[in-house]
């Protein structure tokens, strides 16, 4: 007859059971033990969320970040430096508002801009236009006509708005008897075809040499 296990035997073989079953993890996958690598896997790591059973290689990652800078690839953003816009002969607004404020003296110092923007507005030869003026108001050699002083007048304009009782125009701001001169040499001349100073001179005025020293102007300021 076989001999039945002690009441002492039997509770030490529902003691070994029972640890074998704290000692086993289930998983979505099935049951593991704790001594498989990846039983206990981390939910956050270095501040990031771990998924798919993965943990993070750091090492790779610091390699990665070395390349670029210690940069994430999120901070890898390439910023094109805006183009610069070209207004005329190769030039850039500012530049050319620099070539024309070299031949500028007396009352027309520090307006080069002004005659730019003027020229670029209404689509004249900055070149053509600037030379009329230094022609017309004589600021070349330093010392600038009333007409330019008292009235802002730098093309020699008339109109009604009467400059000290005679027949040319008064301007209320240098700024506006600019833009007004380049306004009427657009209208009245260059969009009529008369283009060069040749053509120009025919109808704007009188002397025979007109052209022939607006012409030297030009290749002034041009080279300058």
């Amino acid at each position: 007859m076989k001999k039945l296990p002690s009441v002492k035997a039997k509770w030490a073989i529902i003691t070994i059971l029972l640890l074998g079953n704290i000692c086993t993890v289930r998983t979505l996958e099935g049951p593991k033990s704790i001594n498989d690598s990846d039983a206990i896997i981390p939910t956050n790591t270095l501040g990031k969320n771990i998924s798919n059973n993965r943990l993070i290689n750091i090492e790779e990652e610091n390699k990665i970040l070395a390349m670029n800078g210690n940069k994430s690839l999120e901070d890898e953003v390439i910023i094109e430096e805006p183009k610069a816009v070209i207004v005329y002969d190769g030039m850039t607004l500012d530049e050319l508002s620099k070539k024309l404020e070299k031949n500028l003296k007396s009352t027309l110092k520090g307006y080069g801009k002004v005659f730019a923007e003027a020229a670029i507005k209404y689509d004249v030869n900055p070149y053509l236009g600037l030379a009329i003026v230094l022609h017309e108001t004589g600021c070349s050699s330093g010392n600038c006509s009333t007409l330019t002083k008292k009235c802002n007048n730098v093309g020699g304009m008339k109109g009604s708005s009467r400059c000290n009782g005679t027949s040319y125009a008064k301007f209320s701001s240098l700024n506006a008897g600019i833009d007004a001169f380049f306004k009427n040499l657009s209208k009245n001349y260059i969009k009529k075809g008369l283009t060069t100073p040749e053509k120009i001179g025919k109808k704007y005025a009188e002397s025979s040499t007109w052209a022939s020293k607006v012409k030297y102007f030009m290749n002034k300021i041009k080279n300058s």
